[in-house]
């Protein structure tokens, strides 16, 4: 029995399409994090934090050093910051991943 099937081209390319597919790179204006955005609707918002935006987050840092050790579920200056890029055009709404 095979426990591991490698995918193909084709599923491998729709599967960075989904995962990566209309991502607007979106810096925190408090801390200049740097993060990855897609905006499926007002109320969907899809962040993609790599370890170094988490390090650089000054919201998250906070929370470490009262001791919250818990994984932050959102930072609120990043949240502004989003909020920002879709007024400013710099995030579409919606956009779909092809």
């Amino acid at each position: 029995m095979v426990s591991f099937a490698p995918l193909d081209p084709e599923t491998l390319e729709d599967r960075r399409r989904y995962l990566e597919g209309h991502l607007v790179e979106v810096a925190c204006l408090d801390c200049l994090a740097t993060v990855q955005v897609r905006k499926q609707s007002e109320f969907h918002t899809s962040i993609q934090w790599s370890a170094e935006a988490v390090s650089a987050c000054a919201e998250f840092a906070r929370a470490r050093a009262e001791g919250d050790l818990r994984p932050q579920r959102a930072c609120g200056r990043l949240q502004d910051s989003i909020r920002a890029a879709v007024r400013d055009g710099a995030i579409e709404l919606g956009g779909t991943v092809d």
